[in-house]
């Protein structure tokens, strides 16, 4: 069975150009989070300042697109107005954000190229080859490490290889696999695969505007891990078009035939060629889902709880732990939705608890499977000290999982300093590298003459560790926002490789985590990677600047 949408004869733009998600949508800043941002920060919240305007960016002159490049696609689908290569020349993490709003971004794509399929990628790819001109693939744009950054290198003509149109769904309903398009937007392919019975279950945050490509590209990891994998444990095939040619790998459970050229092209972010297709495995669709918060004493008692359910393979589809001060936080920076602070805390003083860690917990499936599930896991939570809050708290959550984006930008607008970075370890080295990526943020901070929040949670479980992903907030530094940025980022990157910790377990490694790939794979691995690349890409024309040093 299969769903294929037309291509579009041209970009649609339904999102904002300066910040995040649909363009007539904002959140709004709670009366907790004003007070927050007063006392904690120093910070006014109703002195806002809005984004440029789309007129004032300059955008250094286009280079002219060589006519084979336009000929592989035809003329009505490449595009080279201001808003067209504004919108491809940044993805959506801090620095870009900050550039868009300043209207400080100059260098941009020469053009937005939008081919219609694999046979029209291949065009392009051989033409740019030919012309020399550089490939920046682009998905959902919804990097936060510089991923789509138009870096040329040796090049002087750059493309934005827009994505959009490569939307095929085609089920496999007796093999629960799916052949999806690399354009498809998270909601669109789960919309298609809802309409045929299934789920693919990948819920990063992004999802509304992330694509199937980009989740692929940078082996992306979705809220529903501990229950539906990462999104490199449900691929099972992929197809490539490279500048020499296309590789597909077989279709497949599993193979013993050599090292996995799927593992290869999961995760190469652009740099060797263009994910025109990925098979996926799915699930039927879940008959309930079940969302509940609980309390742990502390960080270090609610890290057990998640080990336990983790090593007895018992873990909730959704696992989320957060720290004490982010927590605290959430709870005073929460609007009225939900578990209200002053209940809560008459809820746990009852219970002898005051404080504690925010777990969230949630179970898809059948509905007696998710009730089994959910009773076999409270009673690992109860014996680990934590204390039940019930589905609002659960619910709560879930009906604002997506809304971090937005409040950002209106975090962005009254000034505050606002990033996000993530790493893993082990369970045994977990408590190190959480308390010296924190102590850096928190240094580096300081350093730079402002006060800071910095938060914690683990959001992804594995038998034998876990994610951490940092949020930390800070009043910014008018005039050195990339400066303040860079320090505190430089920072908390070499705490992460001090710990021996991963650079990146989501975000993939973009230009912004480049400088540190040796130290993951070591100089040796830097020189393999490297070799693929020359084989695949030998002019070095695919989104040059990113993963490799």
């Amino acid at each position: 069975m299969s769903v294929a949408s037309g291509p579009e004869p041209v970009p649609h733009y339904d999102t904002k150009w300066w910040g995040w998600g649909d363009a007539g949508k904002r959140a709004e800043l709670s009366a907790g989070a004003r007070e927050r941002l007063r006392e904690e920060l120093g910070i006014d919240p109703a002195a806002v300042s809005p984004p440029a305007p789309l007129e004032s960016f300059e955008l250094a002159e286009a280079s002219p697109v060589p006519g084979p490049v336009v000929a592989a696609v035809g003329r009505e689908f490449v595009f080279d107005g201001l808003e067209d290569r504004l919108r491809h020349a940044a993805g959506s993490g801090y620095p870009d954000l900050v550039r868009l709003r300043q209207g400080a971004i100059s260098d941009a794509p020469d053009a937005v190229v939008l081919p219609a399929d694999a046979a029209q990628v291949a065009a392009v790819l051989e033409a740019c080859t030919r012309e020399g001109v550089a490939v920046v693939p682009f998905g959902g744009g919804t990097s936060v490490v510089g991923g789509v950054d138009p870096v040329r290198g040796e090049h002087s003509t750059l493309i934005s290889l827009d994505l959009r149109r490569l939307k095929l769904v085609e089920l496999d309903a007796t093999s629960l696999t799916a052949r999806l398009g690399p354009g498809l937007r998270g909601p669109e392919a789960e919309t298609a695969l809802a309409g045929l019975g299934t789920t693919l279950g990948h819920y990063p945050q992004s999802y509304e505007y992330a694509t199937i490509g980009g989740f692929a590209a940078t082996r992306s990891a979705g809220q529903a891990s501990c229950g539906y994998g990462r999104f490199d444990d449900m691929v099972t095939a992929i197809e490539l078009q490279a500048p020499t040619g296309a590789m597909r790998t077989l279709q497949t459970p599993h193979t013993a035939a050599g090292p996995s050229l799927r593992e290869l092209v999961v995760g190469s972010e652009g740099t060797l060629g263009v994910i025109t297709e990925v098979t996926c495995r799915v699930h039927q669709a879940p008959e309930l889902e079940a969302y509940e918060g609980w309390m742990a004493a502390d960080f270090a008692a609610g890290r057990e709880i998640v080990r336990t359910l983790a090593q007895r393979g018992e873990a909730p589809d959704v696992l989320r732990l957060s720290d004490e001060e982010e927590t605290r936080q959430s709870l005073a920076m929460s609007a009225t939705d939900g578990l209200a602070k002053r209940a809560l805390d008459t809820y746990l003083k009852v219970r002898r608890r005051e404080g504690g860690c925010l777990i969230i917990c949630g179970w898809k499936g059948l509905r007696e499977h998710v009730r089994r599930r959910r009773s076999t896991a409270a009673k690992v939570l109860r014996r680990g000290g934590a204390v039940a809050l019930g589905s609002r708290a659960g619910d709560s959550w879930q009906r604002g999982r997506y809304e971090g984006p937005y409040l950002r930008d209106e975090l962005l607008g009254a000034g505050v300093f606002v990033e996000t970075l993530e790493t893993s370890h082990t369970w045994s080295r977990l408590e190190h590298l959480y308390t010296e990526v924190g102590s850096a943020i928190r240094q580096a901070l300081a350093a730079g003459g402002t006060a800071g929040i910095v938060m914690c949670h683990i959001s992804h479980a594995y038998a034998d560790g876990a994610s951490l992903y940092y949020t930390f907030l800070a009043r910014s530094r008018a005039g050195q926002e990339i400066e303040q940025w860079r320090e505190v980022k430089t920072a908390a990157c070499e705490a992460i490789v001090r710990a021996e910790g991963t650079i990146t377990h989501h975000h993939a490694v973009g230009r912004d985590h480049a400088p540190h790939m040796e130290a993951e794979v070591g100089a040796l691995g830097i020189d393999a990677l490297r070799a693929v690349k020359e084989r695949l890409d030998p002019a070095g024309i695919m989104n040059p600047g990113k993963l490799l040093p």
